[in-house]
């Protein structure tokens, strides 16, 4: 069954729409995507495709809610509040257990210290909740020596710096989110979804693999006492699933930093307009300086969790490894379904794509149709 394409384009990007009407055509099974971008604080792109989604559904957006607590972390910097090079046990003091003392905020953020996990696993209650998370995380021994090597802190990163975060400020990320990025600008994208707004909401579907796709997870499924397991949480007595995980009703309401952010590609596109450039007149978040500090590659070498090479800035992925078109301080994050959302501080686009269907994982985070939809939004922008 084929989907039309919905929404609108500005004059010039006309191509993007192309773009996004070809991809949809392609897929097998309805992805339920959205398709949002700015260029120069103006909206610019607003598509969706699939059954029963519009350009206001809201869905679980799962890792892009690293850049959203990561856009509070940098303000927090940008503010003097906190300070890369200080050692996470100066501010939160239990955390420097087992040999973790010496790791600073910086090297939390590039993914650093060791602490992918739990020894057991954490129950779907602890993984819902960072504060509880934090916690378990405080007294853990770490995988490898902090500061010698990284691995993506996949369910674990957003507890262990909102834990700074509410150390030093005594408010959580949520909060601070809440109050600075998402209500002032009118954003669409929610760490902690209201109940009011459940009625938007739509479940997470999940893959439909080939048999030869099937064939291939088996073959990748990770054990679950290694790395990638523990980061992965498979190493609980019950395995987080990770689209069970997304649909729950406790982790939609407590938004946990790393994968619980619910919302729209509008919603995700906006948030990261106001990061680096002004909308609706109100200045940009974040300072050249402080994109530059946050964007770049920051981890050269092998990811110990996902086999990538050079996978992080501070807490926001590097993305110009995979999108050579976008500049090298480019911030943002993918997410586990096959989204993405960015800001390009060269072209002044903000993009953000999510679906609703979990794609075949390319080993990248971001589903491989991202190349081709961004690539047209930055391209129409430069043209513009």
């Amino acid at each position: 069954m084929s989907y039309d394409v919905q929404g609108t384009v500005a004059d010039g990007f006309e191509g993007v729409r192309e773009e996004f009407a070809a991809f949809v055509a392609e897929e097998a099974h309805d992805p339920g995507a959205q398709l949002a971008a700015y260029a120069g604080g103006r909206q610019v792109v607003d598509l969706w495709a699939g059954e029963d989604i519009s350009g206001s559904s809201l869905t679980s957006l799962y890792s892009i809610t690293k850049g959203a607590a990561h856009l509070v972390v940098a303000l927090l910097v940008q503010d003097g509040v906190l300070d890369l090079d200080r050692e996470v046990a100066a501010y939160w003091p239990e955390f420097g257990a087992e040999g973790k003392e010496r790791l600073t905020l910086r090297e939390l953020l590039e993914h650093r210290s060791g602490v992918v996990g739990v020894d057991g696993g954490f129950t779907a209650e602890e993984l819902a909740d960072d504060r509880l998370s934090a916690a378990r995380l405080a007294g853990q021994k770490p995988l490898w020596e902090p500061g010698t090597a990284y691995g993506y802190h996949g369910f674990v990163i957003g507890a262990l710096t909102g834990e700074v975060v509410r150390r030093v400020t005594g408010r959580t990320v949520q909060e601070l989110y809440e109050e600075r990025i998402r209500a002032p600008y009118g954003i669409d994208f929610h760490l902690g979804l209201p109940e009011e707004l459940e009625a938007r909401w739509r479940e997470v579907l999940p893959l439909d693999p080939t048999e030869e796709q099937l064939e291939a997870l088996l073959e990748r499924a990770p054990a679950p006492d290694s790395i990638r397991g523990v980061s992965f949480n498979m190493n609980a007595p019950e395995p987080t699933d990770l689209v069970a995980f997304g649909n729950s009703r406790t982790v939609r309401a407590l938004g946990p930093a790393s994968s619980g952010g619910v919302g729209n590609a509008r919603g995700v596109a906006r948030m990261y307009a106001a990061a680096i450039g002004t909308v609706d007149g109100r200045a940009p978040l974040l300072t050249r300086e402080t994109v530059a500090a946050f964007g770049g590659r920051r981890t050269p070498g092998t990811d110990l969790v996902t086999g990538q090479s050079g996978h992080f800035g501070l807490g926001f992925e590097y993305l110009t490894r995979l999108y050579p078109f976008l500049d090298e301080h480019t911030i943002g994050h993918s997410g586990a379904t096959g989204s993405l959302g960015f800001a390009d501080p060269a072209s002044g686009v903000a993009y953000a794509y999510t679906r609703r269907r979990f794609a075949f994982p390319s080993g990248e985070g971001a589903s491989p149709e991202n190349g081709r939809l961004a690539e047209s939004v930055v391209r129409a922008a430069h043209a513009a």
